[in-house]
């Protein structure tokens, strides 16, 4: 089983930039796909981005593509995501989420497909 923390949220003026980092336990890091949800308040949680374990196959949601990059670092049990030109309507808790499979290139883009979650961080964007 593997625990996931979320770190590197805080507020931010629009058009400025944050990293997020997701640290994860366990051994098995290397075997899990992960990704990123958010959820603002009032709303649903959806989907941000979502990375392979491999690390070589990435998605992301339209409204952050080309502003935000996935990446992971197996040896050290981590996934950042970088949001850049960040908008008041990017305010959300950010939550990043692991799931165990056998695929290198798979990764998920439905809350429901994924068993392990953290506890988010905040992120709060100023027009």
């Amino acid at each position: 089983q593997v625990q996931l923390v979320e770190s590197g949220g805080g507020l931010v003026q629009a058009g400025g930039s944050l990293r997020l980092s997701c640290t994860a336990s366990g051994p098995t890091f290397s075997r899990y796909a992960m990704g990123w949800f958010r959820q603002a308040p009032g709303k649903e949680r959806e989907f941000v981005a979502a990375i392979s374990w491999s690390g070589g196959n990435t998605a992301y949601a339209d409204s952050v593509k080309g502003r935000s990059t996935i990446s992971r670092d197996n040896a050290k049990n981590t996934m950042t995501l970088q949001m850049n030109d960040l908008k008041p309507e990017d305010t959300a808790v950010y939550y990043c989420a692991a799931e165990r499979t056998w695929y290198s290139g798979r990764y998920y883009y439905s809350v429901d497909d994924y068993d392990y979650w953290g506890q988010g961080t905040q992120v709060t964007v100023s027009s």
